[in-house]
């Protein structure tokens, strides 16, 4: 009697497994230009839950009861890309950032995903909700078709990636409230109080604040036709421009909607399909704007290039002087180089921070066997 009950619960269950199947690989793994998107058995990827970091006694309460929080003026707002290629970078980042902060509990992500991204917004949402459970967050949808068409070829295949360009469309993308954010690249750790960061002063008419860097070659980052233009150069005739990354800045937005320079910086960037004045990527039609014009924040703020160039990503060591923000600017991601046990030495600072913790063959199977084992005793019971 039991064998037949047992093969009555097998012939009712083999109809199911392909449908389990496809649930189960809902979110392929894909590997893109050396960066692995992680998924678990469950569809999702594998991150452990963050720690809970609170507030001490001498953080500011919040004055604005009801306000919607990502309107809340008191709070550090924080505005990063979301993206199934670099979310492993992304949770690193918002982990270095809670961990270093004296009130993390007043720090306000706004997460800016792709619309057609392979993970979507809404799963990529429920992952950072699942690893920092009491993170205060929104996502936001970037539509690609805002920039595709302005977008022109660069010398490495992922900074033609549409997202990059959404720090263009702050102002338009996060909520009209929002007047001032922090933007973070996601491939960032931050060592030290984002409050400092937070705390710097954009003075007079300057609309950014960036770590400058006026001992750069500022001229390699265009091309010999735009110098060779006695119009188009004449640009930096009134000013002093120095290099700047756009991977950490303080932004005042309300200067950028009123000064419309979502409209300057794509101006540039139709010039530049009808004539190459550039390059590299989404960084130039920054500094054509705004070099020059920015707000010198101290260089501790952003130790870029451990990514190496945008070739080869060769190891770096960093600047000499204090670092309170790491950044791996550059082709070498340091998940990437510590999964291929070729690590930079400087990746093993990024390690700490990394959540992400990979299901080994044999656990994924013992999962998926108990998991069959759970169904198959339900069903017995029931038919018993």
């Amino acid at each position: 009697m039991l064998s037949l009950r047992l093969c009555l619960v097998v012939s009712l269950l083999l109809p199911l497994f392909p449908l389990l199947c496809l649930g189960i690989r809902s979110f392929p793994t894909r590997f893109t230009s050396g960066d692995r998107l992680e998924m678990g058995f469950d569809g999702v990827f594998q991150y452990v839950e963050a720690p809970e970091y609170r507030n001490g006694a001498g953080c500011p309460v919040s004055s604005n009861k009801g306000l919607v929080l990502s309107c809340d003026r008191s709070l550090v707002h924080i505005a990063m890309t979301l993206d199934s290629g670099y979310l492993r970078g992304s949770i690193a980042a918002v982990h270095s950032v809670l961990k270093h902060s004296s009130c993390p509990e007043n720090v306000f992500f706004h997460f800016i995903a792709a619309e057609f991204d392979p993970a979507s917004p809404r799963v990529l949402a429920q992952i950072v909700r699942s690893t920092f459970p009491s993170l205060n967050f929104k996502v936001y949808i970037f539509r690609e078709d805002t920039v595709i068409n302005l977008i022109s070829s660069s010398i490495r295949e992922a900074l033609e990636n549409p997202l990059n360009y959404a720090r263009n469309y702050l102002g338009d993308i996060l909520d009209s409230c929002v007047d001032r954010v922090i933007y973070l690249d996601s491939d960032v750790i931050v060592v030290d109080d984002i409050q400092r960061l937070w705390n710097v002063n954009l003075t007079g008419s300057r609309v950014i604040g960036a770590p400058e860097y006026c001992h750069a070659n500022f001229t390699k980052y265009f091309t010999d036709a735009f110098w060779s233009d006695p119009v188009l150069s004449r640009v930096f005739v009134s000013r002093n421009p120095c290099y700047f990354n756009t991977g950490v800045m303080v932004m005042d937005l309300q200067k950028w909607r009123e000064g419309n320079y979502r409209k300057r910086i794509e101006t540039w960037m139709e010039l530049q399909k009808t004539m190459r004045i550039y390059d590299l990527g989404s960084l130039p039609p920054f500094l054509l704007v705004f070099a020059g014009n920015v707000e010198a924040i101290d260089h501790r703020w952003n130790q870029h290039g451990l990514g190496g160039d945008n070739v080869k990503g060769t190891c770096r060591s960093l600047h000499s002087g204090p670092v309170s923000l790491l950044h791996w600017s550059g082709k070498g991601k340091p998940w990437v180089r510590l999964d291929a046990k070729q690590p930079c030495p400087l990746d093993r600072l990024w390690e700490p921070y990394d959540l992400y913790k990979p299901q080994s063959k044999n656990s994924e199977r013992d999962e998926q066997w108990s998991w069959i084992s759970s169904i198959l005793v339900g069903y017995s019971h029931d038919l018993l």
